[in-house]
């Protein structure tokens, strides 16, 4: 078996058995205090410093990038803050966020000079500012249908002319609101009017693209 068919089958049994595979989904957003249940249990519940798979997905997203530099950026559900100084080291300035106040706390601790990890809850805490990436990993099948609608509709707003967006997602079965094909698929024709040009770069085990104008 190939190093990438080894990845794809640790990552299958390692995300079935974490997140629940073949379980009833959830009707609304997952909230917050669940995620900070999660951090508070296990400050690394998913595996993000120790997974084969994320760091390879973690790669796979710095490769995805389209420049070498960027002003600003936003990261969306940033956990611990693993992938935060990959793409700190590409940019001026990070802003990093999470609903668990437990992850923040953790991710801080990583004393990055251009990043900035704040607590805030989306879609209602979706923060002011222009970006010209905006990185969305393992984000958005944990909202509904409606609440994804918002994010996106923010997202492209906030997005600078000219300025991308990585969206990456498991696509296996899971107990959340939406799956990660169904999460990006919704995201991308929210945002199409703005960004008409979806790039699909990865598409075995998890969905990596990058959406443009």
């Amino acid at each position: 078996m190939s190093t990438r068919g080894r990845l794809l089958e640790i990552s299958t049994g390692f995300w079935e058995k974490l997140r629940g595979a073949g379980r009833t989904r959830a009707k609304g957003s997952i909230p917050a205090s669940f995620f900070e249940a999660k951090f508070r249990a296990d400050i690394d519940p998913w595996g993000f410093r120790t997974s084969q798979y994320e760091q390879q997905k973690y790669q796979a997203t710095i490769d995805a990038l389209s420049r070498r530099r960027y002003r600003q950026v936003l990261e969306l559900g940033c956990a611990i803050g693993v992938l935060s100084p990959m793409l700190a080291a590409r940019c001026d300035h990070l802003l990093a966020l999470d609903a668990s106040q437990t992850a923040i706390a953790e991710a801080k601790r990583q004393n990055l000079a251009n990043v900035d990890f704040e607590v805030a809850c989306l879609p209602a805490d979706f923060p002011t500012g222009r970006f010209d990436l905006i990185v969305l990993s393992e984000f958005l099948y944990y909202f509904s249908a409606t609440d994804l609608e918002v994010v996106a509709q923010r997202c492209a707003h906030a997005l600078d002319q000219g300025g991308e967006m990585i969206l990456c997602h498991w696509l296996g079965e899971t107990d959340n609101p939406l799956t990660g094909a169904e999460a990006s698929d919704l995201f991308a024709a929210f945002v199409s009017a703005r960004l008409p040009v979806r790039t699909t770069l990865n598409e075995k085990g998890y969905r990596l693209e990058r959406l443009s104008g």
